[in-house]
């Protein structure tokens, strides 16, 4: 069966449109700098390649692969988290039918949205997450309540992310409205929609599947980390 090219997101991502944020060597191991994602990959996840992928995680720090099964780490890594996640995918979906209220994000919002996405958890959002495609908002009396934006970029495909709602304005559908603003601009670059969600968030996906988004495949996240010195 010949692979999609959704298995292996973050390796087809940072060979391909993505290639100028990679760090390291095509022919081992790549990630986003860890100011942008916590992502990686390794060309083939042979136990070399994973090694060169630690060297390219802080000692401190975390590297997350997303592939379409369980990756067994290298001497000197252990692994922290493992979990399925839920790939979903759509053409298109529903135009926005009302753009009042939202605005375009840039890097004068980057403190308030890595702000708001510590607090809701959407995913990972560091500093320069922002700077990985096109992000719109919703603001109200001056805070920053709503957000999305996009994530991972391979041929063809964009995800949509950092979908998120501060609590206290949940329940007015700006996270639909948001996802559909940033779905308008990546089919009109005749691109198809994916994105990843945990299976147990099934508040999240019903909004997806309402939206039009489907079921794609169920792939791996897998975090490894450095093996510390005394540590079994």
């Amino acid at each position: 069966m010949t692979p999609h090219i959704l298995d292996r997101p973050v390796w087809n991502a940072l060979t391909t449109r993505q290639a100028h944020l990679a760090l390291g060597d095509r022919t081992q191991a790549v990630r986003y700098p860890v100011d942008i994602e916590p992502f990686g990959a390794a060309r083939d996840n042979a136990p070399d390649q994973l090694l060169a992928l630690g060297k390219l995680t802080p000692m401190d720090g975390g590297i997350a692969l997303v592939e379409p099964h369980k990756i067994v780490p290298p001497p000197g890594l252990i692994v922290m988290i493992e979990e399925p996640v839920r790939q979903m995918m759509a053409v298109a979906i529903p135009s926005p039918d009302d753009m009042s209220g939202i605005i375009a994000l840039g890097d004068a919002d980057a403190p308030d949205m890595r702000a708001l996405a510590e607090m809701t958890q959407p995913g990972p959002f560091h500093a320069r997450t922002h700077e990985l495609g096109d992000f719109v908002g919703v603001r109200e009396n001056g805070k920053l309540i709503a957000m999305a934006g996009e994530r991972i970029r391979v041929p063809g495909f964009t995800e949509i992310s950092a979908v998120c709602t501060h609590p206290d304005a949940r329940g007015r559908g700006l996270a639909a409205k948001l996802m559909r603003v940033v779905a308008a601009k990546i089919v009109a670059r005749g691109e198809q929609l994916f994105l990843h969600v945990y299976p147990h968030n099934t508040g999240a996906i019903s909004v997806y599947e309402k939206l039009g988004f489907r079921h794609r495949a169920d792939v791996q996240l897998t975090v490894l980390r450095h093996r510390q010195p005394g540590e079994v």
